[in-house]
């Protein structure tokens, strides 16, 4: 529970200080005064976002520190997910800074918005005034029956399911407009990739065609070119391997004089071996050197065929037709094979259907489950706070389709009176009940969550006289229990709290500054009094205010 708030620097607030105890807390005030200031500053605490123009002297900082005690609330775990120091004595604090910045810290530890929100759950609910309006509202609607239910756990497994499908569904969407591009193109590209497969394209082919085709083509050339390089080397007189020959005669004479001559005897000995092996070479050559008109129109188709791919598909090598020629595979195999893909992708859509139609199944049985005695606390609560005719009629029916909590379609229907017909809840009911609704589903949430503190801001909006005094009774239980605190303007909830406290303005030198202080004894009564008869104090009033406390 809140054991105690501090706020300094912020709106009219300079500096106040609140220690809180279990049980029913009564804050009042004057319209203006600044009770939604208090509870502006207590959202930062629960991870609202901060706004930098609530600092009150924007050359100081702004800081809101609450303190709570959750020795009781198995909170342990919690602070371990979001790794922050678990105390049983908890102070969260936020910062606003001149600067813009805004600063949170849990135990001095600094925090994210997001751990102050997940925390914020588990201790805090601030019922505010334009909340009752949320009766209407089918998201809260779901709220209500699925905290009853304990769905939480069962639902973020449905999401996470639901987000699966949604992603094979896309995938799915994806693999068919695939499959319809690939259709319209498909009959093209296996017309080029015949073409290419059909070129038998290898690496290396195009340099020895291109080689083959010089050769072919130069006949002539190569003949006169090849004979006249054999005939200088072995002719008999003059050739070169005479000459050669003669040398090496010359050198062998003399090769016993020294190593030197040695040496160049041996090195021209090995000259002459190439040069033997050259002419060996030089004459095979010349026997497959022939003029072959057939072959060569045929290295020249290949080559013309290489060249009209190289500038159909714009590539400049049979490497880059090659990779050209895999990915016209792939998509001609992508048209030929969409089917099969197709159809496993529908059954995996399939499966999950059904897994999340079973999840959603749980789901709508657990609420089921627990509308029929929801319905007959609220009504029982509803007569005690005069309205005993009304009776409210919850309408649940599982759909086909997959929403965001289930397959469920949740409607709150009320007959507010005898005999009268069933409608949309918040066209049934007038604000005072909706405001008595509220507090009745307010009252039965506390019980099932035990939740530490909720706060009321002005849930008696509409209702006066008896009727206060009963949603006062009820409040006061729910104290028993829990910690309430309820901003009231209604002395008849007012006079049922174990602690008052009073919000109130005052001017000072230079600005006008809100202030809060705890009523006690006589300053009690006397507040009762003005709320009951104004500012003009009569004795019947200061006795009904007594009257109240008692």
């Amino acid at each position: 529970m809140l054991t105690s708030l501090s706020i300094k620097n912020y709106a009219l607030i300079e500096d106040i200080q609140m220690d809180l105890q279990s049980g029913f807390t009564i804050i009042t005030g004057e319209t203006g005064a600044g009770k939604s200031i208090m509870l502006g500053a207590l959202s930062l605490l629960l991870g609202k976002r901060a706004d930098f123009s609530a600092i009150r002297n924007q050359e100081k900082k702004c800081v809101i520190e609450g303190s709570f005690n959750i020795s009781s609330y198995e909170l342990k775990s919690l602070f371990a997910e979001e790794d922050l120091d678990y105390e049983s004595q908890t102070i969260i604090r936020r910062e606003i800074l001149p600067s813009g910045k805004s600063r949170a810290f849990i135990n001095d530890t600094p925090a994210n918005l997001s751990s102050l929100q997940t925390l914020g759950e588990k201790l805090l609910d601030i019922h505010s005034q334009h909340e009752t309006l949320s009766l209407g509202d089918n998201e809260y609607q779901f709220l209500v029956i699925d905290s009853l239910a304990k769905n939480t756990a069962t639902i973020k497994k449905y999401q996470a399911g639901l987000q699966q499908l949604k992603k094979l569904q896309k995938q799915l969407q994806e693999l068919k407009e695939e499959q319809a591009q690939a259709t319209k193109e498909y009959d093209y590209n296996l017309f080029l990739l015949t073409e290419l497969q059909q070129a038998k394209l290898e690496t290396g082919m195009q340099e020895e065609l291109e080689e083959r085709y010089e050769e072919l083509s130069n006949v002539e050339e190569l003949t006169e070119q090849l004979g006249s390089a054999i005939n200088n080397i072995q002719q008999e007189e003059v050739g070169a391997a005479a000459s050669l020959r003669e040398a090496k005669n010359n050198l062998q004479k003399i090769s016993g004089i020294s190593s030197q001559y040695q040496q160049l005897f041996e090195r021209l000995q090995s000259v002459n071996i190439e040069l033997d092996d050259i002419a060996t070479e030089l004459e095979s050559a010349l026997d497959k050197v022939e003029a072959n008109p057939s072959e060569l129109e045929q290295v020249n188709t290949k080559l013309q065929v290489l060249y009209n791919l190289q500038k159909k598909h714009a590539a400049g090598t049979v490497e880059e037709l090659k990779e050209i020629q895999e990915e016209l595979a792939k998509k001609v195999a992508v048209s030929e094979n969409a089917d099969e893909e197709i159809a496993r992708s529908e059954k995996a859509i399939s499966e999950k259907k059904e897994e999340l139609h079973k999840i959603a199944s749980e789901i709508h049985t657990s609420r089921k489950g627990v509308i029929p005695k929801f319905i007959k606390e609220v009504e029982n609560i509803l007569a005690d706070l005069g309205m005993p005719n009304a009776t409210l009629k919850i309408e649940l029916e599982q759909q086909k389709e997959f929403y965001t909590n289930g397959q469920d379609k949740l409607n709150w229907l009320l007959a507010a009176n005898k005999g009268g017909s069933y409608n949309d809840i918040k066209k049934a009911a007038s604000g005072g009940e909706l405001s008595r609704i509220m507090l009745a589903v307010k009252s039965i949430l506390a019980t099932y969550s035990k939740l530490p503190t909720i706060i009321f801001d002005e849930i008696d909006t509409g209702v006066s006289g008896d009727i206060a005094q009963k949603m006062a009774g009820i409040l006061q239980n729910m104290g028993k229990n829990m910690q309430v605190i309820a901003i009231t303007h209604l002395p008849q909830i007012a006079g049922k709290g174990d602690r008052h406290f009073k919000i109130y303005k005052e001017d000072a030198v230079h600005s006008t500054i809100t202030n809060i202080k705890e009523l006690k004894g006589e300053d009690r009564i006397e507040e009762l009094a003005m709320m009951l008869g104004g500012k003009n104090i009569s004795d019947s009033a200061v006795a009904h205010a007594k009257a109240l406390l008692n």
